[in-house]
């Protein structure tokens, strides 16, 4: 339509590849060839499962090799400084990183200015980081664009690029975190009966109940809950029912589950007060 076509045109066809995208790895596969497209090959990606313990790594995927920084992240006082721990962990501002824009942050110890020196020794020399967020569950994330440039060209791809960049980060981080939860199922080998039990549970049914919706004795619903558990590393009910909404098996529970609701929350005016309206008032501009 022409009402599309009003964003950059690279950034266009970036969101239209994306959105025909069924599996995570075609979402990184084309945020790599945006970012080289962009003179910017070195692309970092990663995620945690909180905001508050930076330790609970989800995955961490980068276009290069970046074995030569392994000695570095084992040091807990370089670690802690990268520009996830430091700032995307606590802040939505995308931030320049890099060597060439270090007197621009906040000071770094020697040690860590050190593993900037190096970064840059590998033609990573400034990027443009962009943080990330999801809220159920909670989780931090960080993508950035990277490549072996001095201040002044990295500032020239920014203003040319910076929206482009900082809109396919947060749109691929959307659709990357889609697929990627969906395919829980596959990495972890989960049968379509473990699922199906999932997916009860998560509905917050009791194991006597379970049991005759699935056609199974309650004693084998408990071996399957037990081996469901083994499989995933859960411990208790309460973390399974979370894993069933995280995957999308279930709807945001805040939302309700019930297609026939009557009300719909519109909210009017600069206060923010909300008022529960019949949704037939309500028609879109």
């Amino acid at each position: 339509m022409g009402a599309e076509c009003y964003t950059p045109k690279l950034l266009q066809e970036f969101l239209a590849d994306i959105e025909d995208c069924t599996r995570s790895v075609q979402v990184w596969d084309r945020l790599v060839v945006l970012g080289r497209q962009l003179d910017l090959p070195s692309i970092d990606f990663i995620t945690a499962s909180s905001y508050s313990d930076w330790k609970k790594t989800l995955f961490v995927r980068t276009s290069y090799d970046s074995s030569w920084l392994n000695e570095a992240n084992r040091d807990p006082e370089v670690s802690k400084w990268s520009y996830f721990r430091s700032h995307a962990m606590h802040h939505l501002t995308p931030i320049l990183i890099g060597l060439e824009f270090v007197e621009e942050y906040m000071h770094l110890p020697a040690r860590r200015v050190e593993v900037l020196r190096l970064a840059a020794q590998h033609g990573i020399r400034s990027g443009f980081s962009v943080p990330l967020r999801v809220h159920a569950p909670p989780q931090a994330g960080l993508i950035t664009f990277s490549g072996n440039h001095a201040r002044k060209e990295m500032l020239a791809i920014v203003k040319a690029h910076g929206w482009t960049l900082n809109v396919a980060a947060l749109a691929a981080h959307q659709r990357y975190m889609t697929h990627f939860a969906a395919e829980f199922f596959e990495r972890n080998k989960i049968t379509n009966k473990q699922r199906a039990l999932l997916e009860k549970v998560g509905l917050g049914l009791q194991d006597k109940q379970i049991a005759v919706d699935l056609g199974v004795s309650v004693s084998a619903l408990r071996q399957r809950m037990h081996k469901l558990m083994l499989k995933t590393g859960l411990s208790n009910r309460a973390e399974v029912a979370a894993l069933a909404m995280s995957t999308g098996l279930l709807p945001d529970p805040q939302h309700g589950i019930d297609p026939d609701a009557a009300n719909l929350l519109v909210q009017m005016g600069v206060s923010g007060d909300a008022t529960d309206i019949p949704p037939s008032v309500y028609i879109e501009p």
